[in-house]
């Protein structure tokens, strides 16, 4: 025989595996003597044989993945509270919280981005308040970083400036630096040229070189960054768009 409750905590100890359920619940009867010719599985007995279960999270498996992805799509959609969830379901599974930091550490950069800069220190302090501490303190710093990642403003600009850039570098392969703007240690890479016309942004007005271009001379005009229109990304488009019009009434 077996308690009610007892029952329903190896059940829940189980998480959905009949064949773990069925192994505790042996356990748990070998555990407890018999009474009168007749052994009855107590609430304690269950407690015993459940403490040390965790819920299934098979590491490296399918299991791992669609949980981290499930926690990372929380906080790019803005729900502490899944996000919050997601997170603990991997604790409680036997996830290395250091992975979970350095996983946070790339949603701030990836997801949140310089819409709130803020959120990436967050992430590294979360990372190594963990190294410093331990459990259980460190895990309450990640989650911290958590919960302040999903209610952040979002921005994925420089994530998607990025790829865009390094597509570029790939298809364009390997361009010279402009004259202007190379380095001139020498006498010699003076006189060839090296650094000559070169304009100092901080001696220009507004320490902006107005229509000054940098990219190698045989791209074409890029904009591979473009600001959000959401937190601080919203004051740094318009910022660069003041800076674009100079250049433009320069050219």
């Amino acid at each position: 025989a077996i308690e009610d409750e007892a029952l329903a905590l190896i059940a829940r100890a189980g998480d959905g595996d009949a064949r773990r359920a069925l192994n505790m619940l042996e356990l748990a009867a070998s555990l407890t003597e018999a009474g009168g010719g007749a052994r009855t599985i107590t609430l304690a007995a269950a407690e015993e044989v459940g403490s040390g279960a965790h819920r299934r999270f098979d590491k490296g498996g399918d299991q791992f993945y669609d949980q981290i992805s499930a926690l990372h799509k929380a906080v790019r959609g803005s729900d502490p509270d899944a996000a919050l969830y997601w997170l603990c379901r991997m604790l409680d599974g036997g996830c290395d919280p250091l992975y979970l930091a350095r996983r946070v550490t790339r949603m701030a950069v990836e997801d949140v981005g310089l819409a709130d800069p803020r959120a990436f220190a967050l992430g590294l302090d979360a990372w190594q308040a963990y190294e410093r501490m331990g459990t259980p303190e460190g895990e309450l710093a990640i989650a911290t970083a958590v919960v302040y990642l999903a209610c952040a403003p979002k921005s994925n600009a420089v994530y998607v400036a990025m790829g865009e850039a390094m597509a570029d570098v790939g298809e364009f392969g390997t361009l010279d630096v402009p004259l202007r703007l190379r380095n001139a240690p020498t006498g010699l890479m003076k006189k060839l040229g090296y650094g000559r016309d070169y304009r100092y942004a901080h001696d220009e007005p507004d320490a902006f070189a107005a229509g000054e271009r940098y990219l190698p001379d045989e791209m074409p005009d890029r904009r591979y960054y473009r600001p959000v229109p959401r937190g601080l990304e919203l004051k740094i488009g318009e910022a660069l768009e003041r800076l674009r019009a100079r250049s433009a009434s320069k050219g």
